[in-house]
């Protein structure tokens, strides 16, 4: 169903910027002819709701990784309706998002309603489009990284409007598509989760008992961690590193200037704890300058979807800085090498003990203090560096077969943002082909709507849900 796709017969040029060639027989109409602003304030007893990149438009209960207190009037926040579509401030970055709940929400937002509800399905994938979104960025005004988009300017802007008979062959055509490609990630992914359960089980082994069968072992007195070696010690993080543990600095990522300071964040990182180099962000030296890493230093996520993570900051770092929701840990290296600490926050034993500390349902986050008293398994150092080499050829096999199906797993997503968007506008013509496939069931139809899911979380800045619902930030 991939292959074979051709153009429509004949094209005309009157799309919008982002979309200029449309098929000629489709309308090209102005935004505020095919939806109609909302603006209902005053219902302070309905539930609020969190405007999510990947998830849509959906309770503030069920955004599983934060929960905050209103600070503002309830009074004014807009009211939603299932399927009405939300532009957030994060609109500018993946799209408009579509509602999934009933609710209010952030007064600084725009509420639309499609005029015809039968359009909705054609205009979810239309608005999740790489060229719509491209069409966004040239509606925002401000500085700040939640850009805000002028809605009286966007609503005159054009878009590709096909037959409703088009665009239930494109509904379908991108379900039947979608769900093709989301079951290969999915194998793919489910793999990768057994080949990093075999991975996390040996390193789990290597540091919490060491490499000798025989090794004579005691009880460590912490429930989540059981024995270790007898000659080993537990001492609390706070006592392996060379100062306190620190927040980084609470800054906007705004600047990409190279000659500036790399400021770090979460979404900096890549699966296998390397920096990638298409988020570059910096800061000025001033502002960078209290909040600088080295290499060997271990970053910590404070709350959020990652909440524990642990990143180790590479030799090749050069001159860089931290954000506010990561916590610095600068080991002594005269007591513990930064591989080995890394290499326990990879460990079953850590896993546990953050679930310990962390509860989900509170505002509560991991704080410098709690990571002080995370209690490390601490070998001599020559025990560690040996334990590091094992881990390092133990997990040969499973890193390499990690390593070559990430990229496979970004192709694919890749691969589907590209389809959708020539779907959608028009770029090839899927009437023939979905005439073909069998009606949509639900699931199939959610498929059709529903973007990639990502490995990444959308909303992996910490601040971010703050910024969008105009609410308290996690305490601690």
């Amino acid at each position: 169903m991939f292959s074979g796709l051709e153009p429509y017969g004949s094209y005309r040029e009157a799309g919008p910027v982002w979309a200029p060639h449309t098929p000629g027989s489709w309308a090209v109409l102005r935004l505020k002819s095919v939806v109609s602003e909302q603006s209902r304030k005053g219902f302070p007893d309905e539930p609020l709701l969190a405007a999510t990149q990947s998830r849509g438009v959906i309770l503030k209960n069920d955004y599983e990784t934060r929960t905050v207190e209103a600070q503002k009037s309830l009074e004014t926040l807009k009211l939603v309706e299932v399927d009405d579509f939300v532009i957030s401030l994060r609109s500018f970055q993946g799209g408009i998002e579509r509602a999934h709940a009933r609710g209010i929400i952030s007064p600084a937002y725009s509420v639309l309603r499609m005029k015809q509800s039968g359009d909705r399905d054609y205009f979810t994938l239309l608005f999740k489009s790489s060229e719509f979104i491209d069409g966004l960025k040239l509606t925002v005004t401000g500085i700040r990284e939640g850009q805000n988009i002028e809605y009286p300017r966007l609503a005159r802007d054009v878009i590709p409007v096909p037959p409703a008979e088009e665009q239930a062959a494109i509904v379908k055509y991108l379900g039947h598509a979608h769900a093709r490609i989301d079951r290969a990630i999915a194998a793919k992914r489910k793999l990768i989760a057994l080949l990093e359960e075999q991975r996390q089980a040996i390193i789990h082994q290597a540091v919490t008992r060491g490499l000798d069968p025989s090794v004579l072992l005691k009880d460590s007195g912490i429930p989540w961690l059981g024995q270790i070696p007898a000659h080993w010690e537990v001492p609390q993080l706070g006592r392996l590193t060379r100062g306190p543990l620190e927040y980084g600095a609470n800054e906007a990522a705004i600047h990409t200037n190279e000659d500036w300071p790399r400021y770090l964040r979460i979404t900096d990182f890549g699966f296998d704890g390397g920096l990638r180099a298409g988020t570059f962000r910096s800061l000025p030296p001033d502002k960078a300058a209290r909040y600088t890493v080295t290499p060997g230093d271990v970053l910590f996520a404070r709350s959020g979807a990652t909440v524990g993570k642990a990143f180790l900051v590479p030799r090749d770092i050069g001159d860089a800085c931290f954000a506010g929701y990561l916590i610095r840990a600068r080991v002594d290296q005269q007591k513990i090498m930064p591989e080995y600490l890394f290499a326990f926050t990879r460990s079953a034993a850590y896993v546990r003990w953050r679930d310990t500390v962390f509860n989900r349902a509170t505002i509560e986050n991991i704080g410098a203090d709690k990571f002080a008293r995370l209690v490390v398994p601490t070998p001599p150092l020559f025990e560690q560096a040996e334990i590091l080499g094992h881990v390092v050829r133990a997990n040969a096999v499973p890193d390499a077969a990690i390593d070559r199906m990430r990229p496979q797993i970004e192709l694919l997503g890749e691969f589907r943002t590209r389809l959708t968007s020539d779907v959608v506008t028009g770029q090839v013509d899927v009437r023939e082909i979905a005439a073909s496939l069998p009606e949509l069931t639900g699931e199939l139809l959610a498929a059709a709507v529903d973007i990639a899911d990502a490995d990444a979380d959308d909303e992996s800045d910490d601040d971010r849900l703050d910024d969008d619902l105009e609410l308290a930030g996690p305490s601690g």
